[in-house]
């Protein structure tokens, strides 16, 4: 039986300037591909607002905009994956989430079981928050969170979060030059929890807090994850594929 692992791609990674980067975009849709040959694969992709503001330019700050901006775009996301997957004989699958939807059993069985059809058919779910009817706080508001939630209520066994930051540092290395990568993670400080959220890009929603929410959430239900680069794949797929970890920095427990 296959290991299931949830992929979530950031913004920042899949566009540039507010537009579909083509050339990122085909390579990690690649990567997808090679990804879905040995495991389960499930993707949360952000993007929706961005694809939307490529077609109209509305406020992004007013909430019913930025509704509108992922109503439009998402259909283009969606559409775009699969132009780029069937250039490797697989397709897609669109699943809109909101945050009461893992707390209905009821609701979580129902997306759980088509998730499940989907995955057994060789299809990949591509999950994304249903920015339209999830407004205000009662939501995720970001997808790393979702991600996490996603992997945990949906079996998986890992997420991989690709972002435009290649794994965590033990300082700000946008500012501390001397500032090490950190591979290996089995416990977050609860005051880095709380730290302000540097947002990747205008149309992202999150940072390293964010991650680092979804880390602790995982590690708390006793699921691991992955961060690393979705700019560069090569510490990704030699993490996924080879099970070599020579970059990026793996949240999990100690044996």
């Amino acid at each position: 039986m296959k290991k299931r692992i949830v992929i979530k791609v950031g913004t920042h990674v899949i566009t540039d300037g507010g537009k579909l980067c083509a050339f990122r975009f085909e390579k990690f849709v690649e990567f997808l591909s090679l990804l879905m040959d040995k495991y389960e694969v499930i993707l949360v992709s952000s993007g929706a607002v961005a694809m939307g503001f490529s077609k109209i330019k509305l406020d992004k700050k007013v909430l019913s905009n930025k509704q509108a901006l992922a109503a439009i775009g998402q259909p283009y996301l969606i559409r775009y994956y699969n132009e780029f997957l069937q250039k490797y004989g697989k397709f897609g699958a669109q699943i809109l989430l909101v945050s009461d939807d893992f707390d209905s059993r009821k609701r979580t069985k129902a997306a759980r079981d088509a998730i499940n059809t989907l995955l057994k058919n060789g299809i990949l779910p591509i999950i994304n928050e249903n920015d339209t009817t999830a407004v205000e706080e009662l939501v995720f508001g970001d997808n790393d969170q979702l991600s996490a939630h996603v992997t945990h209520f949906f079996d998986a066994d890992l997420l991989v979060i690709l972002s435009d930051i290649n794994g965590y540092y033990d300082a700000n290395p946008k500012e501390d030059k001397n500032a090490k990568l950190i591979l290996h993670v089995d416990a977050i400080n609860e005051s880095n929890l709380y730290e302000n959220a540097n947002v990747g890009s205008e149309f992202g929603t999150g940072g390293i807090v964010t991650k680092l929410k979804a880390a602790d959430f995982l590690l708390k239900n006793g699921r691991s994850m992955f961060l690393a680069s979705g700019f560069d794949l090569t510490d990704a797929k030699n993490f996924i594929l080879d099970g070599k970890h020579s970059g990026g920095t793996l949240f999990a427990s100690k044996k």
